[in-house]
């Protein structure tokens, strides 16, 4: 790390302590030259993800689309929002830890109709109907007896 006093590259660190409730480390450092202290911030760096949806076409992940959906979903339905925060987090953690850092939208799609099947199952066939585009109620139809099936 760089001194911002005398630009000497060297220094050691006197004291490391997270912050913003663990998403960064402050550290305090001493230059090993002219001894003038300063302090740095280390985070995490994020890298995006890019979903790649239905007409090719790209864009950056956005967790709020997702959440938003997925609430349209759970309009006047029994299911809190912590808990829907709670599995796009879920979702989040799963993309991140594919390793992928381009995933289709189908991808996601089918990530957060699992989760909603967990969630309620109402909720589920909602967004299931719009994320599959049901054609008709013989579509609809099979997804209802294909849930009922797995009771």
């Amino acid at each position: 790390m760089k001194c911002p006093y005398c630009s000497y590259e060297e220094s050691k660190v006197i004291d490391s302590r997270p912050t913003d409730e663990g998403e960064r480390i402050r550290r305090r450092r001493e230059c090993m030259k002219c001894s003038k202290r300063f302090t740095t911030y280390e985070v995490i760096e994020n890298v995006p993800i890019v979903v790649i949806k239905k007409d090719k076409s790209r864009e950056v992940f956005d967790r709020d689309k997702l959440l938003s959906g997925m609430l349209r979903a759970c309009e006047k339905r029994p299911v809190s929002i912590s808990r829907l925060e709670l599995a796009v987090d879920e979702i989040v953690a799963e993309i991140h830890n594919s390793l992928d850092r381009e995933v289709t939208s189908m991808y996601i799609g089918e990530l957060a109709m699992d989760k909603l099947k967990e969630i309620d199952e109402v909720a589920y066939v909602r967004f299931a109907s719009v994320y599959r585009q049901f054609k008709d109620i013989n579509t609809f139809m099979s997804e209802l007896s294909k849930l009922l099936s797995e009771k």
